[in-house]
């Protein structure tokens, strides 16, 4: 399984930017798909993912009410639109894929995720 992220870019603090994320080499849904960011220095954090079966979204604090997930099960595919970007917001961007749900990590745990994307950068000036 191969996943590969685009969308990533450097805009202007209030501004928005959309990521993709495409999984491929599999020929049926996923359990979810979901985004990490990792800023320089930092621990990776979790952004936001979607449970394919129940169609449900989790966020991460700082991202609630700003970002919005949204994708295509059969696709697997998942889009991330971040809007009122903030210069906090910057990082790296991994998307990861879930295929088998073992029951025993949430949707915001790493642990989760078996496949992750390469990263997409996004900076957001002041």
């Amino acid at each position: 399984v191969q996943l590969q992220a685009s969308g990533g870019g450097s805009v202007q603090a209030g501004g928005f930017l959309r990521l993709s994320c495409q999984a491929s080499g599999r020929t049926f849904s996923g359990d979810a798909m979901g985004w990490f960011r990792q800023a320089p220095g930092q621990e990776r954090e979790f952004v936001g993912a979607i449970n394919w079966s129940t169609g449900r979204t989790n966020y991460g604090d700082s991202v609630k009410g700003r970002f919005t997930i949204a994708g295509d099960s059969a696709k697997n595919m998942v889009y991330l639109q971040m809007n009122s970007l903030k210069p906090e917001d910057t990082a790296v961007y991994y998307c990861a894929a879930s295929f088998f749900n073992s029951g025993i990590y949430q949707l915001w745990s790493e642990e989760r995720y078996e496949y992750w994307g390469q990263g997409t950068q996004v900076t957001v000036s002041s």
